[in-house]
């Protein structure tokens, strides 16, 4: 997998965001961990970014929010979701409005590897 690519993470759980943090770490790329929607979304928070990869339930500002904000303001790189409670009606939104995959927690390391090479353009 080529590297010098920016992935952000953003996910309230800790574990989650640290684990997923080192897995895109060992594949070769720059991983951002944000704790919070809103921390992402302050200035400079996504600067660079290629890829994000984002729960759906937090407090606040929760993913499909994030992700409307950030098509609001023009941002259309690739954003993988996870999250632990399986809504059809909610992946199939996130979807709709061009989310590139959508992951249920908890994710074998595998599948977001897969799914991040597609969403990066990698071969």
């Amino acid at each position: 997998m080529a590297g010098n690519r920016i992935v952000a993470i953003v996910d309230d759980d800790e574990a989650v965001r640290l684990a997923t943090v080192s897995l895109v770490r060992a594949l070769g790329h720059e991983a951002r961990g944000f704790a919070s929607a809103e921390d992402f979304l302050r200035p400079g928070g996504d600067d660079g970014v290629d890829c994000l990869v984002t729960d759906v339930h937090m407090p606040g500002i929760d993913g499909t929010v994030l992700q409307r904000r950030l098509l609001e303001r023009g941002r259309t790189y690739p954003i993988v979701f996870v999250s632990g409670f399986q809504d059809d009606h909610v992946r199939d939104s996130v979807m709709a409005a061009g989310a590139f995959c959508y992951l249920g927690k908890p994710f074998v390391g595998d599948t977001l590897v897969t799914c991040l090479e597609k969403a990066l353009g990698v071969p």
